[in-house]
């Protein structure tokens, strides 16, 4: 069973590891894995924040210890761990 959490300040890790094929303010072809969004913010806020223009992908995510781990790098290892996976499922 998961378990879900409130984002970690100062993590920013799902706006840096996977991808996002959804356009985004700035990056209007979306981001590659790996990548930092021109979103996130030097505290690692998202600059949309509760905006519209926000993608529907980045809003419906929900952090979960499954996927963010005990800190801002296990995070970012789950997250790119389950990028790699998804991009080599046929």
């Amino acid at each position: 069973m998961s378990d879900h959490m409130d984002c970690r300040p100062g993590c920013g890790a799902c706006c840096v590891a996977p991808s996002i094929s959804s356009p985004i303010p700035g990056m209007p072809e979306g981001k590659p894995a790996g990548v930092r969004c021109v979103q996130l913010q030097p505290d690692y806020t998202c600059a949309l924040f509760g905006q519209p223009e926000r993608p529907l992908v980045c809003a419906d995510f929900a952090a979960d210890r499954a996927i963010c781990g005990h800190d801002r790098w296990q995070a970012l290892q789950l997250l790119d761990s389950m990028e790699t996976e998804t991009q080599n499922s046929p």
